[in-house]
C-alpha cells in the first residue's frame, strides 16, 4: 500500500462545502450591522505575477469565499439595499476563445445559478454600476488594496475614507460553525496522517526538500493544497522560526522540524512535529522534547471556555520557565525567568506567542497574537486555535551563550484545538507526539 493508499484509507469520506442556506445567513447577519443607505464592496484577491507573464496559483480572498463561496479569478461582491438586502456579484463574462486558453468560467448566468447570490453582473459593467450605486449612498464599505480598478472608482466617489468591512466580519469569523469545524477537523486529520507518513519514510541522508514532497504530495493527491509554505528544518535550521529554504540534508543526530497544514475548502490546519532524523532521540533532545510537550498540555488545557486568551500562553511559559531552570539552562527564580509581564530570560528560547486563531486564513483573523492591540479575547465555544510552544537553541546566535549541551536543538509542538463547553477538544489527535509513538514510526516504511 502506497502512503496516499495508507492516507486515503484512514481519512473516510470528505465533508461537503459549506451550504448556501449557511453562506445566506452570513450575508444577512453582515448586512445586519450597516445602515440601509450603505454598499459594501468585497473584491478578490488579485492574481499574482511570479515572472513575466506566468502567474501564481490564485488564491481566493477568505471575506469574499466566507460570504459567497466563490473561488474563481477576479468576482466581486456588492452588498447594496433595494427595498431589501441584496448581494450582486460582477464574474468576467463567457468568452470561448479565453477559455480555450485559461480554463472554463461560469459566466454570468452560472455565477448567478450556483451561488448564493441574488444577481449577477458582468465585471465589465462594474464601473457604471458601482458609480451609479455610490452616487446614492451615505456611507460605503471597501476592503482597500486587493483591485485596483474597484480602488479608483471608490476614491473617486468618495471626499473620505470609505469604511473597514472587516471589522463586521472579523467578528463573525471567530466562531466557527459545525460546517466549518467538519470542514477543519477534516484538513487536521489530512495534514496529521501526512505527517505520520513523513515520519515513516524518514532516513538519514535525506534533503529536507524530500520531506516536503511527500507532504505536499500528499496534500495534492487528496486535493488539498499547503495553507503556507512548508517548513522543514533540520538540525539548526529548526531553531530558525520561520525557516523555509528546506534544502538541507537532514544528518543523523538531528531533530527535524515539520510545520505543514492544508487547506479543505479554503479552511486550515497547523501542524507542527519534531522528531530525530534517526529515529531515536538523544538524551539532551528527550529532555528538551519532554519539557515543550508538557508545556503544550497545559496550554491546551488551558484553552477553556471563559478563561482570558493569554492563559494559554501564561500555561505554557511557566512550564517552560521552570523547566528551563531545572535543566540548568537559566540560574534564577521562576519569578525572575518569567520577568514582570512574561518577558523574562526565558524569552530568548522561546520567542513567539503561544497560538492564533485558525480558520480561513492560517493566521485567522479576531487578533489574539502576540503584540495585536484591542482588548483581550476571552476563550468562547467555537474558537478554533493553535497551541504552539516550542524552544530554541540556534548554535548559530551570538545574541546569547548556547551551552554546546543543547546547541543545534529546535523543538515546536503544534496542535489544534476547538474550544467547547465540555473542554478543549484536539482537532489534531490524529498526529503521534508521545516520544515512544515518534521513534516506532520514524523510519519505519
Amino acid at each position: 500500500m502506497t502512503m496516499y493508499e495508507r492516507v486515503a484509507s484512514a481519512l473516510g469520506k470528505r465533508p461537503e462545502g459549506i451550504e448556501h442556506s449557511e453562506m445566506r445567513q452570513r450575508q444577512q447577519d453582515f448586512c445586519a450591522e450597516m445602515a440601509t443607505d450603505s454598499v459594501a464592496i468585497i473584491p478578490n484577491n488579485p492574481v499574482g505575477i511570479r515572472s513575466a507573464d506566468v502567474h501564481h496559483r490564485h488564491r481566493f480572498n477568505s471575506y469574499l469565499h466566507y460570504l459567497t463561496g466563490w473561488h474563481g479569478k477576479d468576482g466581486v461582491a456588492v452588498f447594496h439595499h433595494d427595498g431589501a438586502w441584496k448581494c450582486r456579484l460582477f464574474v468576467r463574462p463567457r468568452d470561448i476563445k479565453m477559455e480555450t486558453w485559461n480554463g472554463r468560467r461560469p459566466g454570468v448566468e452560472g455565477a448567478l445559478s450556483d451561488w448564493p447570490v441574488d444577481e449577477t453582473e458582468s465585471r465589465e459593467n462594474l464601473k457604471e454600476n458601482l458609480e451609479e450605486l455610490l452616487d446614492h449612498v451615505e456611507n460605503v464599505y471597501h476592503v482597500h488594496g486587493l483591485d485596483a480598478e474597484v480602488d479608483e472608482i471608490v476614491e473617486l466617489a468618495l471626499q473620505a475614507e470609505p469604511l473597514n468591512p472587516r471589522e463586521i466580519l472579523d467578528e463573525m469569523r471567530v466562531i466557527k460553525s459545525e460546517g466549518e469545524i467538519a470542514l477543519m477537523q477534516y484538513s487536521a486529520d489530512l495534514a496529521a496522517f501526512t505527517h505520520v507518513e513523513a515520519m515513516r519514510e524518514c532516513v538519514s541522508g535525506m534533503g529536507e526538500w524530500h520531506m516536503q514532497s511527500i507532504i505536499e504530495g500528499c496534500f495534492l493527491f487528496h486535493q488539498s493544497q499547503w495553507a503556507y509554505p512548508s517548513i522543514v528544518g533540520s538540525g539548526d535550521n529548526a531553531t530558525i522560526l520561520h525557516y523555509g529554504d528546506n534544502d538541507d540534508v537532514m544528518n543523523d543526530g538531528d531533530l527535524v522540524l515539520i510545520d505543514a497544514g492544508c487547506e479543505i475548502d479554503g479552511y486550515a490546519s497547523d501542524i507542527t512535529r519534531t522528531f530525530p532524523v534517526n529515529g531515536k532521540f538523544s538524551d539532551a533532545q528527550r529532555a528538551i522534547y519532554e519539557l515543550v510537550l508538557k508545556a503544550e498540555d497545559a496550554g491546551i488545557e488551558a484553552c477553556q471556555a471563559g478563561s482570558p486568551w493569554s492563559s494559554m500562553h501564561h500555561a505554557t511559559s511557566r512550564v517552560l520557565a521552570a523547566g528551563l531552570i531545572e535543566l540548568g539552562i537559566l540560574d534564577c527564580s521562576l519569578e525572575e525567568a518569567l520577568g514582570e509581564d512574561f518577558d523574562g530570560p526565558y524569552r530568548e528560547y522561546f520567542m513567539h506567542g503561544t497560538g492564533h486563531f485558525l480558520g480561513l486564513d492560517v493566521h485567522d483573523v479576531g487578533g489574539g497574537r502576540q503584540g495585536d492591540d484591542g482588548a483581550e479575547r476571552v476563550l468562547t465555544p467555537g474558537m478554533v486555535l493553535t497551541i504552539e510552544p516550542g524552544l530554541y537553541f540556534g548554535a548559530w546566535r551570538d545574541d546569547v551563550e548556547i551551552d554546546p549541551k543543547w546547541a543545534g536543538i529546535g523543538v515546536r509542538i503544534e496542535d489544534n484545538v476547538l474550544v467547547t463547553e465540555d473542554g478543549p477538544v484536539v482537532l489534531t489527535a490524529k498526529c503521534p507526539k508521545q516520544i515512544t509513538e515518534i521513534e516506532a514510526l520514524v523510519g519505519s516504511n
